[in-house]
């Protein structure tokens, strides 16, 4: 189980600039060590969980790598430079 110490909720409290009276810090101590505690759990638990990575699937089709004609797909384009598209600049220097 995790415990925060006084020091360090008051050393939590000055790098936020909140300001705690000594009525407040025991309370406040009590509810961050059950939110340290509920994310213990969490992290626990959760790290027996495999959960497929869903990232960078295409459900719609099979992705096949097919030869293309580099020059039908840039005579297409506004503006090139040799094998480049020229697009707007966005960012400043």
């Amino acid at each position: 189980m995790t415990k925060i110490t006084k020091q360090e909720l008051l050393k939590i409290a000055q790098s936020s600039s909140v300001k705690l009276y000594d009525d407040e810090i025991e309370p406040l101590m009590g509810q961050l060590d059950a939110v340290l505690t509920y994310a213990a759990r969490v992290k626990d638990i959760a790290r027996d969980i495999e959960i497929p990575s869903n990232k960078n699937v295409n459900v719609l089709r099979e992705d096949v790598v097919t030869q293309t004609n580099n020059e039908l797909i840039l005579a297409q384009a506004p503006e090139r430079e040799e094998d480049y598209f020229v697009v707007p600049m966005i960012l400043e220097k």
